[in-house]
């Protein structure tokens, strides 16, 4: 089996490592309990080779129409006529946009038809031509296509389907035959310039052909319709504002560890203009702005380039001088450097990790700032992972084997002291990304922890402690957290949290058939692979989760994000950044 070693579900082998995973979990016999997960009680009967050799059939179908993906985005209709037999049960395509109709704030939406007065509504047999013809005539309503994704959202095969078990990529045998429900879309411009998401959806018989392809031998299209931006409110512009750096692969000599880099922003040389402090895979960037819309690279003179190097940025004014100082957590000893522009005039960075008292170990993935005890001087609470693919979560969603948490209180004289486990916030649960925030209203800070395998926590600050209170609050949440923020989303002028966690299509595909009747509220696995949450915050302390009631947010491999107003409306907007390592093909996202 060949997949990254870096989580349990969505890599390489998705389907294969999700289904792994369950069996772990929940045991590898053929009944499955769901009141054993704290979920409903009911009982599902499973033969567990038969579920195999059905997620095989669905990761080679899944791989197969990524290679249709990559076709339709190229207008490579050679390839594309692959995946269809000469005739089949369709409609012909919707290829002509309706009147569009506005949507929210600066989008507007439109549904698509099929061209001719007799709109169809039982699928018949058409010729392949046909409904090609209408596909080509729906990319051609794209001037550009920035990308194109077929996913399989469900598949079940016929009892006669067999797979090629132990294969290097999963193979299905000639001839198996199943049904599935797929998802797509296309994301371009259209002809006139405007952005466009093309989002659909259909059921479709399948059926693995002589030519080693997957085709649709019928479709029924379940929902079609487009988004359209009106404006664009942001443009790509990194290579000629002079931030766009290509790191070494992953996997490469010089990119061989498992952490990943962040960057922060701040005014760094006190001009009154913002200025990015980014890290990279063996050195630091220090881009200040040049005023003209563009950076240059400050990191030699700054004395950043070759110091040491972490994960993510944590920038504060540890002394209180006035300029912006850095600290940076790092898998090894933490690092604090100093900016000493008020003492010198110059721009110029100093580590002062080891003087200060911040050179402590930890897997330390992120950092964040806040006055713990009140006392007018910014202290910083590191989040500690552990090494994934070295050391295995003690349980997929309350591990409690990462490595503690660090929190760093600020003294007087300017070194900081190490007091987590004395304040109580020394989590264990393979931590990812943390937020003070004054959740209670009592004038003191508190802070949610997301944890990765563990359930989330909620520690509200009693003055010489912390406790948690992540169940007694409703945001105890045990989603395979990445990232939290807080924001008023609603504009009641209470604070909200939103929480990056993980969505697996592949996990939702193989959780749908062994707990058809139950949902993320009443099956913990089904949290795993369900997404983001919104909890609102009810004004009494405590917090609902309104997630569905707002949208639903399966922001796919989530990392950290959170609310900003992209439109200058008023109203906070959420941004959830996603991925994970890619190769030439998409088979591995």
């Amino acid at each position: 089996m060949k997949y990254s070693t870096f989580y349990p579900i969505f890599t390489v082998r998705a389907g294969s490592i999700a289904l792994a995973v369950i069996f772990t979990i929940v045991g590898s016999g053929v009944l499955f309990q769901s009141h054993g997960l704290d979920n409903s009680s009911a009982q599902t009967t499973v033969d567990r080779k038969r579920l195999e050799t059905n997620e095989e059939l669905s990761e080679s179908l899944a791989n197969d129409i990524l290679e249709l993906s990559v076709a339709a985005r190229d207008r490579d209709s050679e390839l594309t006529v692959d995946y269809f037999p000469l005739n089949l049960t369709a409609n012909p395509f919707p290829s002509r946009p309706s009147a569009a109709k506005p949507q929210v704030k600066w989008i507007n939406t439109h549904n698509w038809e099929i061209p001719g007065a007799d709109l169809a509504t039982i699928p018949s047999k058409i010729a392949r031509k046909k409904f090609l013809d209408g596909w080509s005539e729906f990319l051609d309503h794209f001037s550009e296509i920035e990308d194109v994704r077929f996913k399989v959202k469900e598949a079940n095969f016929d009892e006669t389907a067999k797979a090629i078990l132990g294969a290097d990529e999963p193979t299905a045998v000639v001839g198996a035959t199943g049904k599935a429900r797929i998802a797509f879309y296309v994301i371009g411009r259209d002809i006139n310039g405007k952005r466009e998401w093309a989002r659909g959806a259909f059921n479709a018989r399948v059926r693995y052909g002589a030519n080693k392809h997957w085709q649709f031998d019928s479709i029924d299209m379940l929902s079609f319709d487009s988004l359209v931006a009106e404006k664009d409110l942001f443009s790509e512009v990194a290579m000629p504002a002079g931030v766009g750096v290509t790191l070494p692969g992953f996997g490469t000599p010089e990119n061989s560890g498992f952490i990943w880099h962040g960057a922060a922003a701040a005014d760094f040389d006190s001009d009154g203009w913002i200025d990015m402090f980014v890290i990279g895979a063996n050195r630091n960037y220090l881009y200040i702005n040049d005023r003209k819309g563009g950076f240059r690279d400050a990191s030699d003179e700054a004395g950043v380039k070759i110091t040491a190097s972490g994960t993510a940025p944590l920038v504060f004014d540890y002394d209180n001088d006035g300029d912006s100082d850095i600290f940076v957590s790092s898998v090894g000893q933490q690092i604090l450097l100093k900016n000493n522009l008020k003492q010198t005039g110059k721009l110029v960075f100093e580590d002062i990790s080891l003087e200060s008292g911040v050179a402590k170990d930890a897997i330390g993935f992120s950092a964040v700032a806040g006055d713990v005890n009140g006392d007018g001087r910014l202290d910083v609470y590191v989040t500690s992972y552990n090494r994934y693919g070295q050391i295995t979560p003690d349980s997929w969603f309350r591990a409690t084997n990462g490595t503690p948490n660090l929190l760093f209180i600020n003294h007087p004289d300017g070194t900081f002291r190490e007091e987590a486990a004395k304040w109580g916030v020394d989590d264990r649960r393979w931590s990812y990304a943390a937020e003070f925030a004054d959740v209670n209203a009592d004038r003191k800070i508190d802070l949610y922890v997301a944890n990765d395998f563990g359930e989330k926590a909620m520690y509200i600050n009693r003055g010489d402690r912390f406790v948690d209170e992540a169940k007694e609050r409703g945001v105890l949440d045990p989603g395979n957290g990445m990232g939290v923020s807080f924001g008023d989303y609603n504009n009641d002028g209470r604070l909200d949290i939103h929480a990056s966690n993980m969505s697996s299509t592949a996990g939702n595909r193989i959780l749908t058939r062994l707990f058809p009747n139950s949902s993320a509220k009443d099956n913990v696995l089904k949290k795993l692979a369900a997404g983001n949450n919104l909890f609102e915050n009810t004004g009494d302390g405590k917090f609902r989760d309104v997630t569905q009631e707002v949208g639903g947010f399966s922001g796919g491999w989530a990392w950290g994000g959170g609310f900003i107003d992209f439109d200058n409306d008023g109203w906070e907007d959420i941004y959830t950044p996603n991925g994970f390592i890619s190769g030439k093909s998409m088979k591995d996202t």
